[in-house]
């Protein structure tokens, strides 16, 4: 994790990272202020914090309260060298917690991250640099060397290369990526996850079998997800970004609407609009760009290769944001290996619905089978010792598809995660589908997996799918347990050889979709230096439904996103105008801001807590009406999910609107005791809001501009980074 730091005044210091600032001083005696605890005093907190959030975990995961554990630590320094300190954690448990649970909490303790760390012994390297925001490769393994040439399945170089090839297009660009964690908890199995230090919201996780594989899995993702613009969907990309020359890619082009809204004749073919636009419902005007919000230019669509005939076929960047998410792109050391890298994808993640919303039931692979890879089994082995029965299983349907399914169950909580990998070589999947169930998970997080249901409905709903596709956390049958399959175990391969494998696989993959019927739409991007594609595959590859482009677009945030960031400044026909639009909206009122406008607010900000609901509440306390505030201040009291102190303020509010609202009572005759339970400063916001003189509590101001909003501001300047590469690239 990137901190940097930047000096306030006299002794006075601020460390930043993510999206929280700490202040640092030092005591009088030093001659500080004494405002803030010191570096040391941070230091010596971190690991009492660190040891009482493992003791928290480990009671949450068992159900027993800790209401009355306390915890604290000692510093003992050696008279003799001051560096030299034994640091004494005592913990103070109740009388009714069990020998097994006393001795389980000490042992919690022991995996104190602060702690293994201080214990392994830290290095630190002291240098100067020109720039602090350059040196993508810095934070990355420093041990990998070019003269290593570790070639994997699948891969067309060796690893050693693509990272060094990879990272140095990052570091071109002016990214300085940073490993935020590592996770190898079962022989074979890695997992990190990676991130842009200047903005933290670009992040990927990478898996494989040792940590190079897993470090070059994820610096692939990292590099796919810039060129198919992902890090950046569904959100504002400022004004400059909407009225430069173009938008996504400088090969976009912008088709109007028809005179009352029509589909542009210039987008999409035959076949795609048989599926988009099956009832007609479908208007050019649902397809508006949602990250520039410039519906003046028109539908922004990009150009993908119809594979069949490889003409170009225009699609609207709304439609692929809103129906594919990142399905179906990957970056690679060759074209063909991108390709089959983005197939397989589509593959298991369309074998998985067809198996979840069949609920079909699986063959198992034969232990004699799996015994052939040794390092599988060792990872699988180590689950299993750790008391997690483990399932491998077909899940080709008989042979037709390369996918895979490993299952995960968990005795501890009857939690079950199926994980399904897919690959033209039957041992990557198998492998994909093992890294994938452990990726970036500890063995406590295994305790949050969902349990089996013998609900057809809960399986089959399409947020289930989507559960699934996001993080694998959806729900599974139990008919998946059944040990009658649906499907003999077939020992499947698609895999190319020698040196045109990729090739040959890749070929072997589109040959399935063609023998399906269905058309494959491609588009290659080479702007950043390295090879990326993205494959659309109409009725089978999408994540979301067909009818969200009419009924649920993320462009709605077109209708609000304005008024919202210019909230404060919005008159009272201008504010009725906004809530009325927002009650009409058949959105939850549980949905927040930042994701109905695509705004990163601060997520410790009262922005970043804002959910439709309360912004109806501050809006109708603004407009003085105060009958319409307290109903839904009820609402907000019973289903907060907001901070205490947000919850705290709303419940004032409903005592005095409860007063204000009742002509036989006086407010001046509670204000006292309201006071002495709220606060005068809490009060004080409350009364200010309902008389007028505050408005809006707690929002700060902003503008189209994003005055303020840095953390939203980090994630366009990470965009304009590609669009400087792309736009010069083109020479614009």
């Amino acid at each position: 994790m990137e901190i940097k730091v930047n000096y306030l005044d006299n002794l006075r210091q601020e460390a930043k990272f993510d999206d929280f600032t700490v202040i640092a001083d030092q005591p009088i005696r030093y001659k500080g202020d004494g405002s803030a605890p010191g570096p040391f005093d941070y230091f010596l907190a971190s690991s009492a914090l660190c040891a009482a959030y493992f003791v928290k975990v480990y009671c949450l995961a068992r159900d027993i309260p800790t209401d009355n554990i306390r915890l604290s630590q000692n510093n003992i320094v050696d008279p003799e060298n001051r560096y030299k300190q034994i640091f004494k954690i005592q913990v103070e448990l109740p009388a009714d917690i069990s020998e097994k649970d006393r001795q389980g909490i000490l042992r919690s303790i022991e995996r104190c991250t602060v702690k293994k760390v201080i214990q392994t012994g830290p290095e630190f390297i002291i240098e100067e640099v020109e720039s602090i925001d350059a040196d993508a490769q810095a934070l990355l393994i420093p041990s990998l060397t070019a003269e290593n040439n570790t070639y994997i399945l699948g891969k067309d170089r060796p690893l050693e290369e693509t990272i060094a090839k990879m990272s140095g297009i990052l570091a071109d660009l002016g990214m300085k990526i940073e490993i935020a964690s590592w996770r190898n908890i079962v022989p074979n199995v890695w997992s990190l996850h990676i991130r842009d230090a200047q903005s933290p919201m670009c992040f990927t996780n990478g898996k494989g079998a040792t940590k190079e594989s897993a470090l070059a899995s994820a610096l692939g993702e990292f590099i796919e997800r810039l060129n198919c613009n992902f890090f950046y969907n569904d959100q504002f990309w400022g004004e400059e970004i909407a009225n430069a020359p173009f938008v996504h890619y400088p090969e976009e082009q912008w088709f109007q609407p028809g005179p009352n809204g029509e589909l542009p004749s210039e987008i999409l073919d035959e076949y795609t609009l048989e599926i988009y636009n099956p009832d007609e419902e479908l208007l050019g005007t649902h397809l508006y760009d949602t990250n520039s919000g410039n519906t003046k230019r028109g539908i922004c669509s990009l150009p993908f290769v119809r594979q069949s005939d490889k003409e170009t076929v225009y699609f609207p960047s709304n439609l692929i944001e809103n129906l594919y998410l990142s399905n179906g792109m990957s970056a690679g050391n060759t074209l063909a290996e991108a390709q089959v890298q983005c197939l397989s994808e589509i593959f298991e993640r369309a074998v998985k619905r067809e198996i979840l919303e069949g609920e079909l039931t699986l063959p198992d692979v034969p232990a004699e089978f799996l015994a052939q890879y040794p390092s599988i089994v060792a990872g699988i082995q180590g689950l299993e010792e750790q008391g997690f029965p483990v399932l491998v299983k077909d899940a080709s349907l008989g042979g037709e598809f390369p996918v895979m399914c490993v299952t995960l169950m968990n005795p501890r909580t009857g939690g079950v995660f199926a994980s399904f990998g897919a690959h033209p070589n039957m041992e990557v999947a198998i492998e994909r589908s093992l890294t994938e169930l452990l990726q970036g998970r500890s063995f406590e997080g295994l305790n949050d997996l969902p349990k089996p249901t013998f609900s057809s409905n809960a399986v089959t709903e399409p947020n289930n799918f989507v559960e699934h596709f996001i993080d694998s956390s959806g729900v599974v049958s139990w008919r998946f347990f059944s040990a009658k399959s649906d499907y003999e175990f077939v020992e499947w391969d698609f895999a190319g050889e020698g040196e045109n494998a990729n090739q040959e696989s890749a070929d072997a993959l589109f040959a399935i979709l063609e023998e399906m019927g269905k058309e494959v739409y491609m588009a290659v991007y080479e702007h950043l230096g390295a090879t990326a594609c993205r494959i659309l595959v109409p009725d089978y590859s999408e994540i979301y439904l067909v009818e969200d482009l009419v009924w649920d677009n993320t462009n709605k945030a077109l209708l609000y996103r304005e008024d919202i960031l210019n909230l404060h400044r919005l008159d009272d026909e201008q504010l009725e105008a906004l809530v009325e639009r927002l009650e009409e909206a058949d959105e939850d009122d549980y949905t927040e801001i930042k994701t109905l406008i695509g705004i990163e607010f601060d997520d410790n900000t009262v922005w970043g807590q804002l959910t439709i609901l309360e912004l109806k509440i501050l809006i109708y306390l603004a407009l003085e009406q105060f009958e319409e505030a307290h109903d839904l201040v009820g609402q907000f009291l019973q289903f907060n999910t907001n901070t205490v102190e947000r919850g705290l303020f709303y419940q004032c509010m409903n005592v005095v609107l409860e007063v204000m609202l009742d002509d036989e009572m006086e407010l001046e005759d509670y204000a006292y005791n309201f006071r002495r339970m709220f606060g005068d400063e809490r009060m004080d916001a409350v009364m200010g809001t309902v008389e007028g003189d505050v408005r809006f509590y707690g929002l700060t101001e902003t503008n189209m501009q994003l005055e303020g909003l840095e953390r939203h501001l980090r994630l366009i300047e990470s965009y304009k980074k590609l669009h400087a590469a792309r736009a010069k690239i083109a020479g614009l």
